[in-house]
Parts: structure tokens; sequence; C-alpha cells
């Protein structure tokens, strides 16, 4: 079962998430309201990937993804940018500094999973009875 961190300050987003997830791949969900939050928790929990919001106060997603790659205990979780502007040359700089990809919101509740799971060429899980 895979884990997944939702890092967004907009608390209906990680919750639409989470449910979303859950139902759809049974996937373990953690959330987080800022980029502060979200660094402490993958640093304990390890999640399999994490979802993160680029328009936030305080720590914006940007220095959040910076602090996440270059922390040793954080470095090799892969990270998906979720942004509501999806211009090429963020796109590039989100991909330069180690995001695996990005997601438009607002997000297809019914198709997040999949789209992860595309994103991160993730094999499909055995239906399990």
């Amino acid at each position: 079962m895979k884990n997944i961190l939702v890092i967004d300050d907009e608390a209906d987003i990680c919750e639409i998430a989470k449910v979303s997830l859950q139902i759809t791949k049974k996937w373990q969900v953690l959330t987080a309201a800022s980029g502060q939050e979200g660094v402490a928790i993958a640093i304990d929990t390890q999640p399999d990937v994490i979802l993160l919001d680029v328009v936030m106060p305080s720590i914006d997603g940007l220095a959040t993804l910076k602090i996440l790659k270059t922390t040793a205990a954080t470095q090799q979780i892969p990270v998906i940018m979720l942004t509501a502007t999806g211009s090429i040359v963020s796109q590039r700089q989100y991909a330069e500094l180690g995001a695996h990809a990005v997601m438009l919101k607002p997000f297809d509740p019914g198709l997040l999973g999949h789209q992860i799971a595309t994103a991160l060429k993730w094999e499909p899980e055995p239906i399990s009875n």
C-alpha cells in the first residue's frame, strides 16, 4: 500500500485528495497545512510521494521543494507539484528543482490516483479480495 503526503494550505484540497486516494486506490494519506509541517511529516513518515501546493503563505511550494530536495532524509521522495497556473516556464523550474511532475488544480478526484501512478510509472497494484 502506498503512503501519500499532501501539503496544501487549503483544507478542502487536502480533504478531497485524501478521500479520493483512500477510496479509489486504498492508499494511506497524510496531510499538512504548511511547508514546515509537511517537511517534518515527510522526515518522520517517508511517504512514497508528496503532492505539494505551489502557492502557500509563509514558505511557498518552491521553497518547500528546495528544502525537501536538500534534506538527506527527504531528497529521494518524489514530489508532484500542484498548481493552478501551469506555465511552461514554471514547469521547467519545478523540474530543475527536482519535482517529478506538475498537476493542475483543480484536479479530478476520480482520476487523481491514476494520474499520480502514471506520473511515477507505478505498476498497477493487485486487486485484493
